[in-house]
């Protein structure tokens, strides 16, 4: 075999095969723009005030805000003052979704935000640093008669944050603080129809608990889940794309055992390459439409670390295996100060993950957000992940700046060739180039897609503006990644296509007299022992020598 396909194929199906490519690009970030809905949806709840009047506290009764077994309700906490009705004995409850609707195990996961409306009065204000402490459960039901069912059951505490922007006199009391919005939990999955929320807060003025809180007035809540057209759209392209990598996966490591020499290195990772594409395409989601399995967004999370991992290993392979010299390349040891962090840095991502989202898996209602220290934690790491990305881009276009200047090297060994030989070396470079501004494009937008996700997962807790993502932003980068990963797997694939003796044998580059003379120039000094996928592989392995 001569060469790889990028090498060997026509100008004509190289560009017939980048328009297909580009095609199916756009039409990746079509799909999001105009078939798929906004990616989430943001739902508000007010609680109802109910009044549990039973003496002893019974822990399978459950408020609920409206419908025909609503709880006793009360409007304001002057009215509970004038009926005598102690702060313990008040319930808040919100029930999830709206009347008259359903959830869908389609919206994939509930992520539940609570903010207070506290009045500001003169003789109860807030405390600095002041926690207030949450009695709250969670149940579920998959009809409107069955009894609720507990889910989850905690007692948290989330820090107030709030401020009162005019003058602390007794002309504005009653005015309301400007508080943030508190995480307050997170589910995994929807798999039941209807969620109830019982939300006590238990005043215990010994214990300091609920106390210097200042006169909360009413709870709100922000319910935001994902869209399930979005989902049905996102399960499709999963669907569709696993079946297009893996056969392109198969048919590329076919390809490469047919050959007489072993593989190398720069082949082996792009066959790993190929696997975690695969790996974070399979569509496992399906699943969890018919399965309660709250465990989908860590295991998705898992996939996306493995992929960007290996993404990122790639590209740093990529370039380097067109820098090393012969004795060098081909070791995967010589990249470990480049692959090391990449494996650290994803290894800190999981840990992170894992000390929220795989706690949740038992208490939905755990954030890593409610105390100060994992407040600091969280925004350090979304920061520090965010500079990182950015150094990592740097640094990859210095690579292939330098692989562009050990090329520019090689190339002043053109004119001493014959005119066909000269024109083919200047094709397989321009081709080899334009795949590397390829690849710097990508890594580009798969920078700027890891730092949106992280600062948009963020932004609830944060309780400040952010970047609106939008679907085809999502679909369109998704698709991106497959298409580079097929479009390399299918271009460094070994070709069957064989040229003239001349162009096949690469032992040597002649002037143009063909002789033996002072004028030969040797590219790669006799590379028929030098294995590689391509010409330009071979040709960046050793230095121009005369």
């Amino acid at each position: 075999m001569a060469g790889a396909i990028i090498e060997n194929m026509s100008t004509k199906k190289l560009v017939i095969m980048g328009v297909t490519l580009l095609l199916f690009q756009a039409f990746a970030f079509m799909v999001g723009g105009l078939i798929a809905p906004s990616p989430t949806t943001a739902v508000h709840y007010m609680a109802t005030k109910c009044v549990d009047t039973t003496k002893h506290r019974e822990e399978s009764k459950w408020f609920m805000p409206w419908g025909p077994n609503q709880c006793d309700k009360i409007q304001n906490f002057e009215e509970a003052m004038a009926k005598k009705i102690e702060a313990n004995n008040i319930v808040f409850a919100v029930h999830i979704p709206l009347p008259n609707k359903e959830m869908s195990p389609w919206f994939q996961f509930m992520l539940v935000i609570l903010q207070f409306d506290i009045a500001f009065k003169m003789y109860n204000q807030i405390e600095d640093g002041s926690l207030a402490t949450i009695d709250v459960g969670l149940a579920y039901r998959d009809d409107t008669v069955s009894e609720w069912t507990e889910m989850a059951h905690s007692f948290e505490q989330r820090k107030l944050s709030c401020n009162f922007t005019t003058a602390k006199t007794f002309e504005n009391e009653g005015r309301y603080y400007e508080c943030d919005l508190l995480p307050f939990m997170e589910v995994g999955s929807v798999a039941h129809k209807y969620y109830l929320l019982n939300i006590r807060l238990p005043v215990n003025e010994r214990k300091k608990v609920n106390v210097g809180i200042g006169e909360i007035k009413d709870i709100r809540l922000v319910s935001i889940h994902q869209n399930g057209g979005f989902t049905k759209v996102w399960f499709a392209m999963k669907t569709f794309l696993t079946p297009s990598i893996l056969i392109i996966m198969i048919w590329y490591w076919r390809r490469i055992l047919m050959m007489s020499r072993p593989p190398v290195l720069l082949e082996k990772v792009i066959l790993a390459l190929g696997i975690s594409m695969t790996f974070i395409n399979i569509p496992v989601e399906w699943f969890s439409v018919g399965f309660n399995w709250t465990w989908m967004l860590l295991f998705g999370d898992i996939r996306q670390g493995i992929f960007y991992s290996m993404l990122l290993s790639f590209w740093i392979i990529f370039c380097g295996e067109h820098l090393m010299d012969q004795t060098e390349r081909n070791r995967f040891s010589v990249y470990w100060k480049q692959v090391g962090p990449i494996v650290f840095g994803s290894f800190c991502l999981f840990i992170f993950d894992m000390c929220e989202r795989g706690v949740q898996l038992t208490n939905p209602f755990y954030s890593i957000w409610a105390s100060d220290v994992g407040t600091e934690l969280a925004m350090a790491f979304i920061i520090v992940a965010g500079i990182c990305a950015c150094l990592y881009f740097l640094f990859l276009c210095f690579m292939v700046f330098q692989v562009f200047r050990n090329i520019s090297g090689k190339r002043t060994s053109l004119p001493a060739m014959s005119k066909a030989r000269r024109l083919h070396y200047e094709g397989l470079i321009f081709r080899f180039k334009f795949l590397m501004l390829v690849t710097l494009a990508c890594a580009a937008m798969t920078v700027i897609f890891f730092i949106i996700s992280q600062v948009n997962e963020g932004h609830w807790h944060w309780g400040e503006h952010t970047v609106q993502v939008n679907s085809a932003f999502f679909t369109g980068i998704y698709g991106m990644w497959n298409l580079y990963v097929f479009a390399i797997m299918f271009l460094y694939a070994p070709s069957h296509k064989r040229y003239g003796d001349e162009q096949s044998s690469g032992q040597c580059i002649t002037g143009d007299n063909g002789g033996n003379s002072g004028e030969d120039i040797q590219l790669t000094t006799t590379i028929t022992h030098v294995d590689g996928p391509t010409e330009i592989y071979k040709m960046t392995g050793k230095e121009a020598q005369e």
